[in-house]
């Protein structure tokens, strides 16, 4: 059975967008605000969309607009033409900047907050015709994003399997004890983690390296970790701590900043776990732009540690 034949001509964007923002608002009224249209011009695009294609995208009722089982794929596939005709406008208007290639990095929150900032900063200002786009992730999340070659390079704490992946080191880092003013464990000499396993703790969601480490730390010593609060970022662990709900672990250079701003106190973790690498990883066979940011992000990086700093 052959597919009925349709006049693509008469499949403008504008009318596209429009029945896009109809599935998605539900009202015809909001939809044609949204495409800067007056109510019956968007009416009429509705119309001649659906007598194009031999078929009605939505069903009308006193309560807006829904779509037809037909609409429905209509829809999916014009949100995936709009995505790349959005695309190709912005590659355009970037190639009129002189930008010629975007690159997807993905990153741990502990390379962003402690190294990759001012790395970046440096490689913009070297290859200005390289935009790079970085989204944060937990470290599994980073590896699995490189690998489905959503991202072209990751950065992430070791311990994420990398099969099939080209990976070296990138910084190392040092978790420390964050603790509110006063507390019981405060001090200055390198503490175990097991001395700490009666608290109750806070720490990154699912998925982060820290978080991993300190789970399996806990296990080898047969305890429970009393997990209280997990949050997403580094100033959410550190004001969880300030208001008493419970001790966290930190990277070193990320720590003192909210130390300071928070009025709390750290203390050395005396586990090797604590002292960790963080790596790079890019996918076999990447792409010469992707190998020069890696290669720049890799400089002197075998030695490289956080900015130490004295114990308060």
């Amino acid at each position: 059975m052959s597919s009925p034949a349709y006049n693509l001509s008469r499949f403008d964007f504008v009318s596209i967008r429009l029945a896009v923002a109809c599935a998605r608002t539900g009202s015809l009224t909001e939809a044609a605000r949204e495409c800067h249209l007056v109510l019956p011009a968007a009416s009429r695009r509705i119309r001649d969309l659906e007598r194009a294609l031999g078929t009605e995208l939505f069903v009308r009722h006193s309560r807006g607009m829904t779509l037809t089982p037909i609409g429905l794929v209509f829809v999916q596939r014009g949100a995936d033409v709009l995505t790349e005709l959005d695309g190709l406008v912005q590659a355009l208007g970037d190639a009129r900047k002189g930008i010629v290639r975007h690159i997807r990095l993905c990153a741990g929150t502990a390379a962003i907050t402690q190294f990759l900032p001012p790395l970046l900063a440096r490689f913009a200002a070297l290859h200005p015709e390289i935009q790079v786009e970085l989204e944060e992730q937990v470290s599994q999340q980073v590896v699995a994003s490189v690998r489905e070659a959503r991202s072209d390079i990751g950065v992430f704490v070791d311990g994420p399997d990398i099969d099939g992946l080209q990976v070296m080191d990138f910084r190392r880092d040092e978790l420390v004890l964050i603790l509110p003013h006063g507390h019981r464990l405060c001090g200055r000499t390198p503490i175990a983690f097991t001395s700490t396993l009666d608290e109750d703790w806070i720490s990154l969601n699912s998925g982060a390296a820290m978080l991993q480490a300190q789970q399996q730390a806990a296990l080898a010593a047969g305890r429970p970790l009393k997990l209280r609060m997990q949050v997403r970022s580094f100033d959410a662990v550190g004001h969880m701590v300030a208001s008493g709900l419970g001790i966290a672990a930190l990277p070193r250079a990320a720590a003192l900043p909210i130390v300071r701003a928070l009025k709390l106190r750290w203390r050395p973790l005396s586990d090797p776990w604590a002292f960790r690498m963080l790596r790079l990883a890019v996918r076999p066979g990447a792409e010469e732009a992707v190998v020069m940011l890696h290669d720049f992000l890799a400089q002197d990086s075998q030695n490289a540690k956080a900015p130490r700093a004295r114990n308060k």
